[in-house]
Parts: C-alpha cells; structure tokens; sequence
C-alpha cells in the first residue's frame, strides 16, 4: 500500500470514527484499514490510534498528524491537477468551494458561463457553510473559494484574486413593515457557521437587542420562511431582487443597515492553469459582476 493511500486510511478513520467506516468509504476490508494505520505508526514510531471499548480512536499524536496528513492529500491532488493543467489548460478540472449564499446566488451563472467557452474543463463544486469551506483551502482540498472576507488567519496569505458586491438588507414580508420594531420581530437565522448568521448576531449586539429567533437551514429556506410570513431576515440584496420587485418581501429600516459585505473569490498562492482560466472569465465577463483584485500571473486564453 503507498504512503497517500496509509494517509488516506487514516483520515477516512478520522472522519468516520471507525474501522468499519473508513474501510467501507475506501471500499477495502477493515484489515486494509487496521494494517495501513499500523504501517504509519511504525514509520513515523509513534501510536497514531489506540482501543477504545470495541472501537478505536485517535491519540493526541494522532489527531495532530491527521491535520498534516489531510495537507499533504489534498497538496498531492493539487500537484497532480497543477501539472495537467500546465500541459493542457482547457481539459484541466478545478475544485471550489463556496458559501451557501454564493453558491447559490453567483456560482450557477458563472460556472454556467464557464463552461460555454472552456467546456473540456472538469468542475467540481462544494458547497458549505463559511466555517468549512476556509479549512479546505487551507488543506489544498480545493482550488478556490467564494465566500465573504477571508478570516483573519488567511487574510495575507492567500491571494484574493476578484471581488463582487453584496449588500446585506433587512427583509420580511409587507405586513412586517406595519408598526415595525427590531427587538420585538421574529429574526430568521441560517444555520450555525454560516457567516451571514455571524453578521446578524453581530448586529444584535450594535442594536442591544435580544429578539425572537427561529434557525432554519439554508439561505433558500430563509428567504422562503420570510415571504412565508414567519419571520424578518439579513440576506443579500442581490439574492432577493425578483421577491422585492414583485412585492412579495419588503427592505425593513434596522439601523447599521445595509451593510456592505462583497463575494471574495481566494486561490491557493499558485493557482493551476484551469483555475486561472475561470479567474480571468470572471474578471473579463463584466456582466457577471466581478472585478479584479492586484494582478493576474498571467492571462489566459
């Protein structure tokens, strides 16, 4: 067995908490599982995982490896998709990742886009609450990521190659707007980690209110929730354009709105060839609303 697929019966481990579970992700028998493990403790010298009652579980050591391990996974993936691209940009693939919101609202017409003009390009598409996304581009597991601004332990280290207007409104439905008060409506919350939740309970606090809240789990389930009468919402302008204009939600007056949070699209500090490809469509597509950040490596096409 080869030293990514040892790494990669670990973090399968990791990740599903078992034997069991790793070797039915891999698609191997759970002796695979148990003998790669092994074979990294014994070459490393240190006990990656121990018994814990009829399972196994990782040791300190363990879980501390894991984080490197994922790195070097999704670093050998990214150096495999990196050298293809070099030889052939428009048959390369591109991984991303974006918020809810983004993928959603951007990402459709954008890779839709794309595709049109470079449809020999492989794209893979994740999407996620902010809290998940930024560590996969950390860990190389992703080409690129759409998303608000980049958090602070990122901020400087990875280049953010373009950025798209996003302003943040206090909607509900018309009936929302008779006799309205901020502390006393009903605020529609997306799930945790995502960052438009951050920002409306960030708001809460500039506001010293505590109102009634009810968490659902998507944007799409938030807007829908809002026209359906239950509650006010944060959510993006540009996400609710067609609702506003036919009425259906209202813009509610909530001081320290609206707030103005632009899309940030962030590569890994080398973009592969493919991943510049979609960068520059972009960038020079100004209908899709994005503009560029410092200066491209290179321009393709």
């Amino acid at each position: 067995m080869t030293t990514n697929a040892r790494l990669r019966a670990l973090v399968e481990l990791a990740d599903t908490g078992s034997v069991r579970g790793a070797a039915e992700r891999l698609v191997v028998t759970e002796s695979s599982i148990s003998s790669a493990v092994r074979a990294l403790s014994n070459d490393i010298g240190i006990v990656l995982v121990d018994r814990h009652g009829r399972g196994v579980r990782l040791t300190p050591a363990g879980v501390r490896y894991v984080e490197y391990a994922r790195r070097i996974l999704g670093l050998h993936e990214e150096a495999i998709r990196a050298a293809r691209g070099e030889a052939d940009p428009e048959n390369g693939s591109i991984r991303l990742a974006a918020v809810t919101s983004a993928g959603e609202l951007l990402i459709p017409a954008a890779l839709a886009s794309f595709r049109a003009e470079h449809p020999g390009v492989v794209l893979n598409l994740e999407v996620a609450a902010r809290n998940a996304i930024w560590p996969m581009l950390s860990r190389h597991e992703v080409d690129l990521v759409v998303a608000g601004r980049p958090p602070d332990d990122l901020r400087g280290k990875l280049p953010v190659r373009a950025v798209s207007p996003n302003t943040l409104i206090v909607v509900g439905p018309p009936l929302a707007a008779r006799d309205f008060e901020p502390a006393s409506a009903t605020w529609l919350l997306r799930e945790p980690g995502s960052g438009t939740r951050s920002t409306m309970t960030s708001l809460f606090d500039e506001l010293a209110i505590a109102p009634p809240q009810l968490v659902l789990g998507s944007h799409g389930a938030v807007v829908a929730a809002a026209i359906a009468g239950l509650g006010i919402t944060l959510v993006s302008r540009q996400a609710v354009e067609r609702e506003l204009a036919a009425g259906a939600l209202v813009e509610l007056p909530v001081p320290g709105t609206p707030l103005n949070r632009p899309w940030h699209v962030v590569s890994q500090a080398t973009p592969t060839m493919s991943t510049e490809l979609l960068i520059d469509h972009l960038i020079s597509h100004r209908e899709l609303g994005w503009r560029a950040i410092g200066t491209l490596r290179h321009r393709a096409g």
